[in-house]
């Protein structure tokens, strides 16, 4: 289900120190239904879910098309990327958290992990058009029953004129296409995990 930016931007979240410059793009919750401290049973299954293996059919193809179009039109050089373009946001930890687990990398190959806590996987990715960066946090449910699942903030830094043309050109994609199908696929990994769980 998509929330509005303030699902995210109310919450303590530690990336709003470490990236107030980036703006809040799209929030989602995860059908995820969980415990307090099952975050690193989603970044597993997400790194699962994100290559091409687990992906859908939808969101393999359009991503296939995006990164053709990267390839035809520069937009994913190294010298655009991490550490060319921009610098890391591992750069901005604090010392605690540059100290703390890093997690495990994406399974997509243009992301990497920044930092994971107790309730937050933070990964970050940079090209030609953006800055961006994927925030999985994970949350108590609304109606008070302890129960927690997963929600999904995408943040993002656009690169002058081209990054914001990009952002509103790929946006119905996103909405209509690459989130529903990638929701729809994490939610059916989920229960097929938990209903393996529970038939051990």
């Amino acid at each position: 289900m998509r929330l509005p930016r303030t699902a995210h931007t109310d919450r303590p979240w530690r990336i709003h120190a470490i990236a107030g410059d980036f703006r809040v793009e799209d929030v989602w919750d995860l059908p995820t239904p969980g415990g307090p401290d099952d975050l690193a049973l989603l970044v597993e299954q997400f790194e699962k879910g994100w290559g091409q293996q687990g992906a859908s059919p939808v969101v393999r193809a359009l991503f296939a098309v995006r990164w053709k179009l990267g390839a035809l039109l520069g937009w994913d050089k190294p010298a655009d990327g991490l550490g060319g373009r921009v610098p890391s946001l591992r750069d901005r930890l604090p010392e605690d958290l540059r100290g703390s687990a890093r997690g495990p990398a994406s399974g997509a190959s243009s992301f990497s992990t920044v930092y994971q806590t107790r309730d937050e996987w933070v990964l970050e990715t940079a090209n030609r058009t953006v800055h961006g960066i994927l925030h999985i946090g994970w949350v108590p449910d609304e109606d008070g029953s302890g129960g927690h699942h997963g929600r999904m903030a995408i943040l993002v830094k656009p690169n002058g004129l081209l990054g914001a043309v990009y952002m509103v050109g790929i946006k119905p994609f996103r909405h209509l296409g690459v989130y529903p199908a990638m929701l729809r696929g994490i939610g059916r990994a989920w229960e097929a995990r938990t209903d393996s769980g529970a038939a051990a």
